[in-house]
Formats: C-alpha cells, sequence, structure tokens
C-alpha cells in the first residue's frame, strides 16, 4: 500500500482484529492445499452447537485476474472473479451466488496516493448502493462511508471516522450506527512481544457506555496467547501454536460471569497447510 491512505473499513482493524480475530467457540477444520501452477484448494468444516457447516473453495490466479470458487454444504455456489489495474491503480471484482439470481455486486476500489474509494451496486432491478472514501496518508485518515436502498429509497448507513497510524500504536475514532453511537479504539504495542487495545462504545440514545480490553503476548517465536474482557462481565483466552509452517491449532475459551449456569464455552480450530 505504500504511503495511501487505507480504506475506510480499516480504520480501526489494528486494535478490532487483537480483540476479535481468531476466537471461535465451535469446532473448526481447514485445509489448504496450494499450488504453484496457480490454483489452490481449500476445505473447510464448522460445527458449532448441533450445527455443521462446510465448504470447498478453489481460487485460480492468472496474471491479475483471480477466480474464487466455493461450494457450501447448503449447495450454494459463490463465484468473485476480481481484477487489478485494469486501469492505473484500480481493482474490480464481480461476485454472486448460485441459486440466488439477486445476488450479484460489482465491488471497484481505486487507490491514490492521498485517497481511497470503494463502491459497490447491487446487481438487481433494486440494487444496493454503498460508497466508501477516505483522505489523507498511511499515518491520518480521515473518512466516511454510505448505504442506500434503493428498494425503500433510504439511506441504511453513515458512518464517519478518522484513524491514526504509528509502527507502536493506532488509534480510531468513529461516529457509528447512523450518527447514533460514538466508538473509540486504542491498540498499543508494550514492546516487540506484548501489545494490548481497548476498544469503548457510547450510545446516545440510551447513554449506555460499553468497552473491551484485550492483550496479546508472543510467548516464543511459534506460540501467542490472547486474553479478551469486556464490562458485560464475560472473559475470553485464546492459545494459538503454529506447529509446522503455516499450520495453527488455535484453542479459545470464555467464561461468562453472568450465566453462573452455564458451562464457559470452548472452541478449537485447527489449521492444515501442507
Amino acid at each position: 500500500m505504500g504511503s495511501n491512505p487505507a480504506p475506510f473499513s480499516d480504520i480501526g482493524k489494528r486494535a478490532k482484529d487483537l480483540l476479535n480475530k481468531d476466537y471461535d467457540f465451535g469446532h473448526k477444520f481447514t485445509l489448504s492445499v496450494p499450488s504453484s501452477t496457480g490454483l489452490g484448494l481449500s476445505a473447510t468444516g464448522l460445527k458449532k452447537d448441533e450445527i455443521f457447516i462446510g465448504d470447498i473453495n478453489s481460487v485460480y490466479k492468472s496474471g491479475n485476474t483471480t477466480v474464487d470458487v466455493k461450494v457450501d454444504t447448503y449447495s450454494n455456489v459463490s463465484t468473485k472473479v476480481t481484477m487489478v489495474d485494469i486501469l492505473p491503480s484500480t481493482k474490480a471484482a464481480l461476485s454472486f451466488r448460485i441459486p440466488d439470481h439477486k445476488s450479484g455486486k460489482l465491488d471497484l476500489q481505486y487507490l491514490h496516493p492521498h485517497a481511497a474509494i470503494d463502491s459497490s451496486i447491487g446487481l438487481n432491478p433494486t440494487p444496493l448502493l454503498e460508497l466508501s472514501a477516505t483522505i489523507g496518508s498511511k499515518e491520518l485518515v480521515l473518512g466516511g462511508e454510505v448505504g442506500f436502498d434503493t428498494a425503500s429509497a433510504s439511506f441504511i448507513k453513515y458512518t464517519a471516522g478518522i484513524g491514526l497510524n504509528k509502527p507502536d500504536f493506532s488509534a480510531a475514532l468513529l461516529l457509528a450506527d447512523k450518527g447514533q453511537a460514538l466508538k473509540a479504539s486504542y491498540i498499543h504495542a508494550v514492546d516487540p512481544f506484548t501489545s494490548v487495545a481497548t476498544e469503548m462504545t457510547h450510545r446516545f440514545s440510551t447513554y449506555q457506555n460499553s468497552f473491551t480490553i484485550g492483550s496479546s503476548h508472543l510467548v516464543d517465536p511459534l506460540t501467542s496467547v490472547k486474553t479478551r474482557l469486556s464490562d458485560g462481565g464475560k472473559f475470553a483466552v485464546q492459545f494459538q501454536r503454529e506447529w509446522r509452517p503455516k499450520s495453527l491449532v488455535t484453542v479459545s475459551a470464555e467464561y461468562d460471569s453472568k450465566a453462573i449456569n452455564s458451562a464457559p464455552k470452548m472452541g478449537l480450530a485447527i489449521a492444515l497447510k501442507p
């Protein structure tokens, strides 16, 4: 990305990833098989409570074009074709899902040295239109996003935000939920092995405040431990180990202090990449 500003969806992403990424309280197994010919295959199975979901995914890359096809256990076939640099600094993606004939969508992205623009339009008679834009630099970003539903002729979302990124910390402030909530997040690298993060939300209509704090610690180059605590009394911990190159085993657990009669949630995720 160089010195370009990040897309709007990346504002606050570093803190959000520390607090949420890879926390999975089901049983998940992923097998990825890369290929030097440009064709990659992966299979994923997820069991959560009594529900099992699986899919087989193939990705083919040729030049500036990537074709991604996924088939799930409900016989849905999802396809996404991505083309990079059709015009300088642009990316276009066409996606659709069979048998849902109204699922077609076209995404366009343009990156400028001082701006990033993302747009999306549904390919149906009453499409959903989305547009986001940021201006600034790699370190300081200011932007917003809007979503408009042509079926109801109404805005379904509008959000504004600002982000500050440095090598050892990142801060973000978002006016979200159609101006009904103010969200602030911060992540700080205490040292090369430990980071802490927090996310706070204030809702203007109810005057409610909520927060989540978390930490990540690198025990050794192959092992990490994460913790998370929310104001709702939920405490979570995650252990992740790279037991072979690019193959991970992740164990997650969460205890809800307000549900004393319920057992803690447990999760196991295994990702294999031969």
